[in-house]
């Protein structure tokens, strides 16, 4: 089914640009915030799961991944070094507001899949409870002050983006 194959597409990608993103967090992390770099590796470790999850599905059906691919490398990778030299709120900021935009997609994806897919639909429901950790941990983190609002907005409206464009390519 098309919409299935269309998901997993963005699904992968998206884990891909995850990676991408706590990468490069890492990277400025270990020299300016060392104490949070061991979480920032759990949540990369989490998403590298997710990625090879949807990496296998996608082998398995014969499906191709996603054109935009290293779109969504390269925006990752940027994003994640942008946030992590804005200060390390930040980077939870950045966290809470992808997972956020993200979690409002996967409950569409979700409602859509029980219906049509079972395998993909666990598939995204074992990767939801990670995605509400990271939001909510970003949440605790980062800060609800006025100056990271656009940080927020950045990021949701990019995350928004790539997933359009992804459902496309």
């Amino acid at each position: 089914m098309k919409e299935v194959d269309r998901i997993l597409r963005v699904d992968h990608a998206g884990e891909f640009a995850a990676i991408n993103i706590y990468r490069s967090q890492l990277f400025i992390a270990r020299h300016l915030y060392q104490d949070i770099v061991p979480i920032l590796e759990e949540m990369l470790s989490h998403e590298k799961k997710h990625f090879d999850t949807f990496d296998r599905i996608l082998s398995s059906r014969n499906i191709r991944h996603c054109y935009a691919l290293s779109f969504w490398a390269f925006g990752g990778a940027t994003l994640g070094f942008l946030t992590a030299l804005a200060g390390r709120n930040a980077i939870w900021v950045c966290t809470d507001s992808i997972e956020s935009t993200v979690l409002h997609h996967l409950e569409w994806q979700l409602d859509f899949l029980e219906k049509h897919d079972q395998e993909v639909h666990e598939a995204v429901l074992s990767i939801k409870v990670d995605e509400q950790e990271h939001r909510d941990f970003g949440r605790s983190q980062g800060s609800n002050s006025n100056i990271y609002r656009p940080i927020f907005w950045v990021v949701k409206k990019s995350t928004e983006f790539a997933i359009w464009l992804s459902t496309k390519l």
